[in-house]
């Protein structure tokens, strides 16, 4: 058996539009503490490690551990017809396989659709010893990765642990972005040793844009030529963060 019932619709929504950016189809833990998930996209270059606590629920109930696996884009089609002031229930029919989401408001709306065959990969999360861990705004990271896809379809990012360098070079423009120790944008720094290391802009925008629909504060953590993790502070007990593997540039 499994149930829950949310009131903040939009809450829902926008996790769910944020696992949605690296995963098509989501295979989800339920256990009674919660709900959770930890999975690679499809080109394995960037992995989302979601949990939800039972507790971000005005009610939650589930017996036992299962698994269930949905096609996000349709489930988003349904969770987007619910407005800020309505209710959603979510309900596996154990009998049919359906998974069912309940709309309620000035009237209810019910929608069944298909489980799909969960995935059976266990993915462990990432041994990695980080030597910078910095503490933005989401929109001040945003802003900044938004500058320099103007001019390039990668960016280096770097610290020494007196401010946080953006920079990346196309075939005709360049772009540097600085963001100091005391700026709005950036919150705190603890840096072991400074690092640098390059990434996709198309993962980390879209990621930045989904995942910031969720959180106004994300901390990045990286080490040099090695994976980014971003964590964006959710307002719920659990978590929501990813990790990015570097692109390697050659000298």
């Amino acid at each position: 058996m499994f149930s829950v019932k949310m009131s903040e619709s939009r809450l829902l929504r926008d996790v769910f539009t944020a696992i949605s950016t690296l995963i098509d189809e989501a295979t989800f833990s339920i256990s009674q503490e919660g709900i959770g998930l930890r999975a690679m996209d499809p080109s394995r270059v960037a992995m989302v490690d979601f949990f939800m606590q039972n507790s971000a629920f005005d009610e939650y109930n589930s017996e036992g551990d299962m698994k269930i696996c949905l096609n996000m884009s349709e489930l988003l089609k349904l969770l987007k017809r619910a407005g800020k002031d309505e209710t959603v229930e979510l309900s596996l029919d154990e009998k049919t396989g359906q998974f069912r989401i309940i709309i309620k408001g000035r009237y209810t709306r019910s929608f069944n659709m298909p489980t799909l065959e969960t995935s059976e990969e266990e993915i462990p999360t990432p041994n990695i010893a980080f030597n910078a861990k910095v503490t933005l705004t989401t929109d001040g990271l945003r802003r900044a990765l938004d500058d320099v896809a103007l001019v390039s379809d990668h960016v280096r990012i770097e610290t020494d642990g007196e401010r946080l360098l953006m920079s990346a070079k196309g075939d005709v423009m360049g772009a540097n972005i600085v963001i100091e120790k005391g700026s709005d944008a950036l919150l705190s720094m603890d840096v072991k040793e400074s690092s640098r290391a390059t990434f996709s802009l198309s993962y980390l925008t879209e990621i930045v844009k989904a995942a910031g629909a969720t959180s106004d504060v994300v901390t990045i953590e990286f080490s040099t030529d090695m994976p980014i993790r971003l964590d964006f502070k959710q307002q719920y007990e659990g978590k929501l963060a990813y990790y990015l593997a570097p692109r390697i540039e050659v000298e």
